[in-house]
């Protein structure tokens, strides 16, 4: 049979998680996997960390191909991987060596366990949705798809912006806010859930919107089907804004147009026998548990 092909991404700033790495590579090298890493990881554990892997292939880029990749890391880390493995169709596992983890959903101490389960085949790859962006002058500075969220935001000025946004051609209504986040149910749980935004199951075919400190009391967070064309025109009196996909950051001036639509492809994410999302709801955001003290 021929060996799996796991590529390896890691967060570059977490030397207290090297036995969960050593961890991992054990796991996959007892099990005769042919391991890729990607370089700057590879030189981060094997030079800054002192840890010893025989890796297949070193990765560069969006150049490879595997039958897994493996983020180890958080969910910021998460997002990374899903930028490069862009429209590959490889399932990503998470393994969750940050704090809240809703993609990373691993725990360290299940690792050989979620590795096992994807030999075994117990594992089910759950489809993600993609925004894309395209702008009506040039084109993004980055990666212009969101796995989590686009966000429109005011730029270094302490006014508010205006936000014109059309659906299908059709006027919605013209946001007076600090900014405006348009999210995938993936994202539904990131910076739209701090701006007051509904939580989405991952299979929802939707879209939110909801905007960051609106000037109005009557503005509420919606959700659209993701089929929909979204057109966003911006006005701000510095005559720039941001755009930030997936926390990707860039300026743009407000004569750039925005078109946001769904993207021609999912993310695959592996999740292992048993899980549920209900439970990561009630785990990472403590629903149910009573905090307060006995007096």
């Amino acid at each position: 049979m021929k060996p799996l092909r796991f590529a390896l991404f890691g967060n570059l700033y977490q030397a207290k998680k090297s036995s969960s790495i050593q961890q991992v590579i054990r796991s996959l090298e007892s099990r005769g996997a042919e391991i890729l890493v990607d370089k700057a990881f590879f030189h981060y554990i094997t030079n800054e960390l002192g840890v010893e892997i025989h890796a297949t292939e070193l990765i560069e880029e969006e150049d490879f191909h595997a039958d897994v990749a493996v983020s180890m890391g958080g969910d910021g880390t998460f997002l990374k991987v899903a930028s490069r493995v862009k429209d590959k169709s490889i399932p990503i596992l998470g393994i969750n060596m940050g704090r809240l983890g809703f993609l990373a959903d691993v725990p360290a101490q299940d690792i050989d366990f979620a590795i096992e389960d994807i030999y075994n085949r117990q594992c089910s790859t759950e489809k993600h949705s993609v925004i894309q962006v395209a702008y009506s002058k040039g084109a993004p500075g980055t990666y212009p798809y969101a796995l989590n969220e686009v966000a429109v935001l005011k730029r270094d000025d302490s006014s508010m912006i205006s936000i014109s946004v059309d659906i299908n051609q059709q006027h919605l209504t013209t946001y007076q806010a600090d900014g405006l986040i348009l999210s995938t149910p993936t994202g539904s749980t990131g910076y739209a859930l701090s701006a007051g935004g509904p939580i989405v199951m991952p299979r929802c075919g939707v879209v939110g919107l909801t905007a960051v400190a609106p000037h109005s009391l009557n503005v509420r967070p919606i959700i659209l089907p993701d089929d929909v064309e979204i057109h966003l025109r911006v006005h701000s009196r510095s005559g720039h804004f941001l755009v930030a996909i997936d926390g990707r950051s860039e300026p743009c001036c407000q004569e750039v147009e925005l078109t946001l639509t769904r993207a021609p492809y999912d993310i695959l994410v592996l999740k292992r026998a048993g899980s549920s999302q209900f439970s990561t709801l009630r785990d990472k955001l403590m629903w149910g548990s009573d905090i307060r003290r006995d007096e």
